[in-house]
């Protein structure tokens, strides 16, 4: 893993291919599994499908749906499994950042979220990338924090024939109360949720470029959360 820094703006890391062998995970944590239930039960809605992984490397990433619902438009994915084992955070960090995560994305109600659909990679994007971020610490002994970025590749292309979004921001969750972005397992592990918030190719850029602040104060302006809306234009069009 090679560390750059960017005037202005944010650091990047590139990271190197593993040299280790396949890590069979097993079935996952039930532990990880029930908190995230009941967590999403408590504050939005009753999960009607976990989507488990039939053979898992490293970490056994599921993805709850919680679907949309007539006061709720919009189906909520979360993914249990990251949190299983801590990230490596950096020594100088530990203590105030959360080793234990998970990340979610809302989507809106007309998505389809049945499996056969998600055999088209315009349907199927948003949930491997949550499953590609949840693996990604483990995979390459590093961690994820809020206003984290990875792009689609490198360089950055775009994850589908019908979209122009080509990367990922985390974020803490920005539709719902501050007690929703943290929960507790009874095996006392605290996990943290970051919302993942897709981008356009200038919204990547002007993030690596100049920092995450840029985008922020676009998303306020815009009303941009973890509610994907795969119709928008980018934030920095009126901001030059």
């Amino acid at each position: 893993m090679k560390l750059r820094r960017r005037k202005n703006g944010s650091r990047v890391l590139r990271h190197q291919p593993r040299d280790r062998e396949f890590e069979y995970a097993g079935g996952g944590c039930s532990e990880t599994i029930d908190a995230i239930d009941r967590h999403l039960a408590t504050h939005i809605g009753p999960v009607a499908t976990v989507f488990h992984e039939i053979v898992s490397d490293l970490v056994h990433i599921d993805v709850h749906l919680v679907p949309a619902a007539a006061d709720r438009p919009f189906h909520t994915l979360v993914t249990s499994g990251m949190s299983d084992l801590p990230m490596s955070v950096p020594p100088d960090l530990v203590g105030d950042v959360p080793e234990h995560v998970e990340v979610m994305i809302l989507l809106p109600e007309s998505w389809p979220t049945d499996e056969e659909s998600w055999q088209d990679e315009r349907h199927y994007w948003p949930i491997l990338t949550l499953k590609i971020l949840a693996r990604l610490p483990h995979e390459y002994d590093t961690w994820l924090g809020a206003w984290h970025s990875m792009p689609n590749g490198d360089p950055a292309a775009p994850y589908a024939d019908d979209t122009d979004f080509c990367g990922v921001m985390l974020a803490p969750p920005l539709r719902f109360p501050r007690e929703f972005g943290s929960l507790r397992t009874d095996d006392g592990r605290e996990i943290h949720l970051l919302a993942v918030l897709p981008l356009l190719p200038d919204e990547l850029a002007a993030k690596v470029e100049r920092g995450s602040d840029v985008l922020l104060d676009g998303f306020d302006e815009h009303g941009i959360s973890e509610l994907f809306d795969p119709h928008r234009g980018s934030v920095l069009q009126a901001r030059g």
